[in-house]
């Protein structure tokens, strides 16, 4: 097998397209700081030499002092190392908005798919190889980790978390799973048994589509556990929430308080509010809330990087608070941050005070960034409030709930777009993506701007007409696939059949051209990437006794690119992270499967050995 090299710049205008390299000579080179390097590989086509600058330009400044010598830091063998790059398919996020990049096509056919070791100096990859190759790379204080034989990937960029609202999951009532209303009430009540007097209660996770009965709380059901404390409680989606009698007086919603715009307030056959406010109308419950202590959040945030870590998750793209993100930098600063946090900002923020936000922090940090805007455009399917171009099959005088006007929207976003920003809309049901599709396009023309790289997050209803739309406009399809897998138990009865089977679209995304990037929305669902790999794979339960519209599924390859390169190219980082190649970052993670090998089923059962982060070993199975 034939080691993939560093080669100083100036030597590629003098060497034969067809002449070999020396990888020992090219790497000290590159090591001792000598001038731009790139790397090389001879291509299948005539007289074609690939420059892979495209990916990796390595000069003096990117080499630490540790690295000004022949010798890696760590070097990992005796693994089954998947780079991620290979004569399969090419993945999306190597396509341009407008069209093939013909280098990273090239590059895809030339690139082994398996190796047995990796050489890393500072946070980087400095070469890959057979065992015999990278031991080269060792020298006296070279750390060397065995990986066992393993199963080696990149390491899982969640594209979609919230790792504020995950950290304090643990800390509130976790009603994840609850099995019925009284387990419900049940898990309520023992917090309160600890709070102190007038504490607010706080929790999420109920799902009223798991029980028997299959109806929303009222808020008569809380007042019984929680007497004078004021207590709010998201559905698991977080679009919903039911609120007892002491919450909503406190945000002194009554009987007489109109809906506000892009939310709904329950009500009961007298016009008494019942306790369930649907998406903007929480507001005025949460807005009633001391804030959590920096004690609080930083607890929070411990748990959340733990949980992240200990799933092989190396990267995640985060919609939490500002405070959050002054936390995750305090932990940068201490050496404690674990994983790379790619940090969205508010769409509604004016955009002086976004502007604001994105220098408060350097964009080249690769730890830790701001990134998109993120907005809303409705709500969820589970609740109903996903907004539908025609009536719930079985909710007929419900279409869901719009969160914007759209003249306005389109006036925010070419705002924002012209000021250089990355747009992303949280969108579920069709008219959620046509409403964003819409204001994607008139930003884009105003702006002038087609390199934005806008988002779709969701995106699990589509009409068929609007994924040329998605391919026109280079949109990024930001999926979940988890989702299916309790959502197919209700959804194409929300929908209908016709509806049903363009949703949760992932092959036809694929199929035109749109770019897909994975995430599990965490707390919203468990952080493994596992539950939405085997989803995207099978569209099965987890049981594997029901299957929803089986030819959206995915290859194992897909679905894997999906997770690491394409989640990399949502948040422009496709030339740092998401394969396992020279002058990437060293993020990769060490599982006891071999996901592309082992039956779907097994996929849910896959345990992670080893996380490691920019060459550091993160978490570690014991």
């Amino acid at each position: 097998m034939k080691i993939l090299e560093v080669v100083p710049f100036e030597q590629i205008k003098n060497r034969h397209p067809e002449s070999p390299s020396t990888s020992a000579r090219s790497h000290q080179r590159a090591s001792r700081g000598e001038g731009p390097c790139v790397l090389i590989a001879k291509s299948k086509w005539p007289s074609t030499t690939i420059l892979l600058a495209v990916l990796v330009v390595l000069t003096m400044a990117s080499f630490s002092s540790a690295q000004k010598q022949s010798h890696a830091d760590v070097i990992f063998i005796h693994g089954d190392i998947y780079t991620g790059m290979g004569p399969q398919k090419l993945p999306q996020p190597f396509l341009e908005p407008r069209g093939v990049n013909d280098q990273a096509l090239a590059l895809m056919a030339l690139r082994p798919e398996r190796v047995q070791a990796i050489a890393v100096s500072a946070d980087k990859i400095v070469a890959i190889g057979s065992n015999e190759e990278i031991q080269k790379f060792k020298g006296p204080q070279t750390q060397v980790i065995d990986l066992g034989g393993h199963f080696v990937m990149p390491g899982f960029n969640d594209a979609h978390v919230h790792l504020g609202s995950g950290g304090f999951e643990k800390l509130n009532v976790n009603l994840v799973g609850s099995k019925s209303l009284d387990d419900m009430k049940q898990r309520i009540a023992a917090r309160v048994k600890t709070a102190a007097p007038g504490e607010w209660i706080q929790g999420r996770g109920w799902d009223h589509t798991l029980w028997a009965e299959q109806k929303t709380p009222v808020r008569s059901d809380i007042d019984a556990v929680t007497g004078d404390h004021p207590a709010i409680f998201n559905r698991v989606d977080g679009h919903i929430a039911i609120a007892n009698t002491a919450a909503l007086k406190a945000a002194g919603i009554t009987a007489q308080t109109p809906d506000p715009h892009g939310g709904k307030i329950d009500r009961d056959d007298k016009g008494e509010p019942t306790g369930i406010l649907r998406e903007t109308a929480m507001g005025a419950v949460f807005g009633k809330i001391p804030p959590p202590s920096a004690a609080q959040r930083r607890r929070a945030a411990e748990l959340a990087l733990e949980d992240a870590a200990r799933w092989g998750i190396t990267s995640a793209q985060d919609n939490s608070d500002w405070e959050d993100f002054l936390t995750y930098e305090q932990m940068e600063k201490e050496g404690k941050l674990t994983l790379r946090i790619a940090e969205w900002l508010p769409f509604d923020a004016p955009v002086e005070q976004l502007v604001k936000m994105r220098q408060h922090h350097s964009a080249k940090d690769a730890m830790l960034h701001t990134t998109m805007l993120k907005g809303f455009m409705d709500g969820s399917l589970g609740s109903r409030t996903a907004a539908m171009l025609a009536p719930y099959d079985d909710d007929p005088k419900n279409a869901g709930i719009p969160r914007y006007e759209q003249d306005k929207l389109n006036a925010a976003a070419a705002e924002r777009a012209t000021a250089g920003f990355q747009l992303g809309f949280h969108a579920i049901g069709d008219r959620g993506a046509r409403m964003a599709l819409d204001a994607f396009a008139y930003a884009e023309q105003k702006s002038n701007n087609k390199k934005l790289r806008f988002r779709i997050e969701h995106d699990q209803v589509i009409a068929p007409e609007d994924f040329k739309k998605y391919k026109d406009l280079g949109v990024i399809a930001s999926v979940q696939p988890n989702h299916l897998l309790t959502d197919m138990n209700w959804a194409e009865a929300h929908i209908g059949p016709a509806r049903a089977k363009h949703s949760y679209p992932w092959k036809e995304f694929e199929n035109n051209g749109v770019p897909l990037a994975f995430g599990t929305d965490y707390p919203v669902e468990p952080i493994t990437p596992f539950r939405g790999v085997y989803a995207a794979v099978t569209r099965k339960n987890e049981a594997g006794t029901k299957e929803y519209f089986p030819e959206q599924k995915l290859s194992i390859h897909e679905a894997i690119a999906a997770y690491t390169t394409g989640s990399a190219y949502a948040e422009f980082a496709e030339k740092q992270k998401g394969t396992l190649t020279p002058g990437m970052l060293a993020d990769f993670v060490v599982l006891d499967h071999d996901l592309t090998k082992v039956p779907p089923p097994e996929i849910l059962k896959t345990r992670v050995l080893r996380t490691v982060v920019g060459g550091k070993t993160v978490y570690e199975a014991k």
